[in-house]
């Protein structure tokens, strides 16, 4: 029985590297096709916060002694502008001229996949370990339990939002994995690097800041794990028939009895430590960048000003730009204040409904940032789908998935034609692509609903 397991793992293995291998390949060979389909010039993939063209752009003006955020090209971070800026100005003889950067975005891509395999692999263990200390360890044999963490890497890199953000020239991949670096240390109990991925990933696109939540309570108590009382409900229920419930609760002692969660304090207190160090070292490394083209002050007005204020109303596949577009200058700065406060009052009580699941409320907070933030991309999509993978086995019946799959499909497919009606035709008008966005955020937020309800009752079932 022991070698038909190890034998199973093993195939699972292979099976494994072969498809991550061909996904990687499988991008090398879109990164040569001519302009990437002109990916990067699509509004549903790059935008003013994510696009390497613009990052080039703003690279060329600090060559020439500018500021980077002259002309309100640039909003990105000045030290990813150190970064890759210097690889946008490369050229190869007879290869693509964004080569060198998509590679970094390929690499980008895999190493995320990986620490979302390492993750999905601990929490796993957790759920087993509290089956064992539940008395319930027997669940491991009744059902099968699917490899949540190499199904999540494999969604995560064939799912085409995560190729066409991969081939689209911008900086999603890099921003994806500083937000998944963070879940993964914070799962693995590595402190400072939990806080290096939440400093960075924070830094990069300022909405990963709602990590921090998830962070600590990934580290206070441990990786995610079903609410007691679910389990207590259960063998009560198998005991209904012997004795009525208020007997039960008063005589029958329980036995495997789990220990208390115990809240490890002095990690917290690390994690804090650590990312004060971190946010210093990044905020002197910013100031030494910008220190000549007006300091902290302008790089914060250009970049989290810039995000908070939405003052580009290009087209998206969110619903702000619209919005913004249509509203009165005299109420702007009120619906500003909203849509923003809209995230954080939603912060709270789910941590309190979900604190014993950290890393699917991680899930929850990237899923609804995505719908709400001010310049979303698919690739937003493509983390919080991937993370989505995690939870497989509880997420099995889901309510709606194949309605929510042809939504996504319906949506992918509408927002280039309706954009292309608008922009280049001149056959139709902003409703027609904005519906497409509406269409898009009512997907999300019905497969937001639908995910824990999906989730409570399979622990109630079980």
């Amino acid at each position: 029985m022991e070698e038909k397991t190890r034998n199973k793992i093993n195939e699972t293995k292979l099976g494994f590297w072969k498809w991550a291998i061909g996904s990687v390949i499988f991008r090398l060979i879109l990164i040569y096709f001519p302009k990437n389909f002109n990916l990067s010039s699509r509004p549903e993939v790059s935008t003013p916060v994510t696009s390497l063209r613009r990052l080039a752009e703003g690279y060329w003006l600090k060559q020439l002694s500018m500021s980077p955020y002259a002309g309100s090209m640039y909003h990105g971070s000045p030290l990813l502008l150190s970064v890759l800026g210097p690889l946008t100005a490369i050229k190869i003889e007879g290869q693509p001229n964004h080569l060198l950067c998509s590679l970094v975005s390929v690499i980008a891509d895999f190493i995320c996949a990986l620490l979302i395999r390492a993750t999905g692999r601990i929490l796993q263990k957790a759920h087993g370990q509290n089956l064992k200390s539940l008395g319930l360890d027997t669940m491991l044999e009744d059902i099968e339990i699917l490899p949540s963490g190499d199904i999540a890497a494999l969604v995560y890199l064939w799912n085409p939002f995560t190729i066409f953000t991969c081939v689209g020239y911008n900086t999603s991949p890099v921003e994806n994995l500083f937000a998944v670096l963070s879940l993964y240390g914070a799962s693995s109990g590595i402190v400072p690097l939990a806080a290096f991925g939440w400093v960075i990933a924070s830094h990069l696109s300022l909405y990963p800041v709602v990590l921090v939540i998830p962070v600590i309570l990934l580290l206070g108590y441990c990786p995610d794990m079903p609410p007691r009382k679910l389990f207590l409900q259960r063998n009560l229920q198998k005991t209904g028939d012997e004795r009525s419930t208020k007997s039960h609760i008063q005589h029958r002692p329980l036995t495997n009895k789990p220990a208390e969660a115990t809240f490890f304090w002095w990690r917290v207190i690390l994690f804090f430590l650590w990312a004060s160090i971190w946010i210093a070292y990044v905020l002197i490394l910013s100031a030494i960048s910008v220190k000549e083209y007006g300091g902290l002050p302008e790089m914060f007005k250009r970049t989290y000003g810039f995000i908070l204020t939405v003052k580009d109303l290009s087209p998206n596949i969110g619903v702000l730009w619209y919005f913004f577009a249509e509203v009165f200058d005299f109420f702007r700065n009120f619906f500003l204040i909203v849509f923003h406060v809209n995230i954080l009052f939603m912060l709270l009580p789910l941590a309190i409904r979900l604190n014993h699941r950290p890393c699917f409320l991680a899930f929850v907070y990237l899923a609804i940032s995505s719908m709400l933030k001010s310049y979303p991309s698919v690739g937003d999509s493509a983390l919080y789908l991937g993370l989505m993978a995690l939870f497989v086995n509880e997420l099995a019946d889901m309510q709606f998935s194949f309605f929510l799959f042809c939504g996504y499909v319906g949506v992918s497919l509408l927002s280039p034609v309706m954009h292309n009606l608008w922009i280049w035709r001149g056959t139709g008008n902003a409703n027609f692509y904005f519906a497409t966005a509406m269409a898009y955020a009512c997907f999300q937020r019905k497969g937001e609903d639908s995910h824990p309800k999906c989730k409570f009752q399979m622990h109630a079932n079980h």
